[in-house]
């Protein structure tokens, strides 16, 4: 951490609001970086230019974070299901580490070294081997002295503890975020004993990232403070959802939606609707505020525009923003310049332009986890023969 930056429980016990980045896998995707299906981040070793503009980005939009971009960057997942990869975890991790150093230094950002969830916590490995697999990123976060460290995309309590005991030998802070809604973990452990039992591991930031839209995931958080404050433990709140409306998802969360992954845009939420999710995540206690998948840098500017007054400044990216549309006074149209006004943009409902189409999907919902046969992971790639079932099961969902 450069001289004079405060750590990040330093800001968060002063009562400042911290401001996350985006969604680095989605973004990426988007733009030619990141293969959808494994969503690996070799991009940082292979396309450094991709993942540091995209830093940059998020920075001038009023980021106070930059996570690492390791996101499924263990060594079991880099290997799974036909990956072929010519890098090590190793180097994605350290070149991660080096960019988002690299861009924190060009602002008053921090550095966050994430791990994620493992294949082999889901094929059925022992507690010690998923903690080798975290330590192995850890050694790259140790060497490279990121700021804090983020356990982040949890779908299983157990899991997220193991995550969060093996981060803490660094004796920097760590951050654990599920992904999770109101329902619980997959294994049905409610919220609420899910963060308590991540705060006896160790965590001092608890919340929820991905997988549900923002207020479902500030609900999510809400029910966990309460079971924090309730158990006599202390804890800072994060939380990073998704930029998609998913009132239809059941327990897994978006991935369970036709439309994942690639016809998920009729779904973004605007930059009012962003506004609209900082203001209640701040006023339910939650400090630490960014997003996860969906999350394009013009979001966290709403986050940051939202929440100026309480953090004393506006991000740089605002000089090209008007608040509330005030930029549109110098439309050339005299019925868009009409619309330069708080009161218009905060009462819009959207169309979708797409008359045939529903506003809810059926979420398809097969009901597996950790120990199932679907979902025991493998090193060579999935086959014809392992795909047909697949195909037929999906015909009578």
């Amino acid at each position: 951490m450069a001289p004079g930056k405060k750590g990040i429980l330093e800001r968060l016990n002063a009562g400042e609001v911290v401001i996350g980045d985006g969604g680095f896998v989605f973004a990426l995707e988007k733009r030619g970086y990141v293969k959808a299906g494994p969503w690996t981040p070799e991009a940082a070793h292979t396309h450094p230019e991709s993942v540091r503009q995209l830093h940059r980005e998020f920075l001038r939009a009023g980021s106070n974070v930059m996570q690492t971009f390791t996101f499924y960057a263990s060594d079991d997942k880099l290997e799974n299901r036909g990956q072929a990869l010519k890098i090590t975890g190793a180097q994605v991790n350290e070149a991660a580490c080096d960019l988002a150093r690299e861009v924190a230094n060009e602002g008053d950002a921090l550095v966050a070294g994430g791990v994620s969830q493992t294949p082999s916590y889901l094929s059925c490995k022992s507690e010690t081997e998923v903690k080798a697999i975290f330590k192995k990123q850890l050694d790259v976060f140790m060497k490279k002295n990121v700021d804090f460290m983020i356990a982040e995309y949890f779908e299983h309590v157990e899991e997220a503890e193991w995550a969060v005991q093996t981060l803490k030998e660094t004796g920097k802070p760590v951050a654990a975020s599920m992904c999770i809604g109101p329902d619980g973990d997959m294994h049905g452990v409610t919220p609420g004993d899910c963060a308590v039992r991540l705060v006896k591991a160790g965590a001092e930031i608890v919340g929820i990232n991905c997988h549900f839209d923002p207020m479902t995931c500030v609900k999510t958080v809400k029910m966990m403070k309460d079971a924090v404050e309730k158990a006599g433990l202390k804890a800072h709140y994060m939380v990073q959802p998704l930029a998609f409306h998913t009132p239809d998802c059941s327990c897994q969360g978006f991935i369970d939606l036709p439309e994942f992954p690639f016809g998920l845009e009729p779904r973004i939420l605007t930059r009012w609707d962003m506004h609209q999710y900082a203001r209640e995540a701040y006023n339910v206690g939650i400090r630490f505020i960014g997003g996860c998948c969906g999350f394009e840098p013009y979001h966290i500017r709403a986050v940051a525009e939202e929440l100026a007054t309480e953090r004393g400044c506006l991000p740089a990216a605002s000089e090209k923003h008007g608040l509330w549309g005030a930029g549109l006074e110098m439309h050339t149209k005299p019925w868009v310049r009409a619309r330069a006004r708080r009161d218009y943009w905060e009462g819009l409902k959207p169309a979708s332009g797409r008359p045939l189409c529903p506003s809810m999907a059926s979420p398809d919902g097969w009901g597996v986890t950790k120990g199932h046969a679907d979902l025991m992971q493998q090193k060579e790639a999935t086959t014809q023969e392992q795909l047909k079932p697949l195909f037929e099961k999906a015909k009578t969902h």
